[in-house]
């Protein structure tokens, strides 16, 4: 008897529902009433091949929204970290360069300088 346990704890999701977990479930039957509204929606203005094109464009975002994961976060777990790092809390980094080794070298230059000083004196 096998039972098969994920690498990683973090990535194990619950099936609920056709093995899908309950947001990807949530997710996809929203995506099909959104493509079943643009259907019945639009039949009658555009013909069939363009209104199936019209509902597949239009349900894709919301069925994605349902499957992605971007470094371990949810869509809108990822959105609401967008909007936080460029909108509300926007930093203005400034980058300063120093030099690292003139710093640590800094005393024995001021100190060869003074003896240069003298010397020419």
């Amino acid at each position: 008897m096998e039972v098969k346990i994920n690498r990683e704890i973090r990535d194990y999701t619950e099936s609920m529902f056709f093995g899908l977990s309950m947001r990807q479930f949530i997710f996809s039957v929203l995506a099909v009433g959104i493509a079943v509204g643009f259907y019945f929606g639009l039949r009658d203005y555009f013909g069939t091949e363009t209104v199936s094109w019209m509902c597949v464009l239009g349900a894709a975002p919301c069925a994605a929204l349902g499957f992605i994961k971007y470094h371990g976060m949810t869509a809108e777990q990822f959105l609401w970290a967008y909007i936080k790092s460029e909108f509300l809390i926007p930093k203005k980094l400034t980058f300063y360069p120093t030099n690292v080794y003139y710093e640590a070298l800094k005393p024995s230059i001021e100190k060869h300088e003074k003896e240069e000083y003298k010397s020419h004196d």
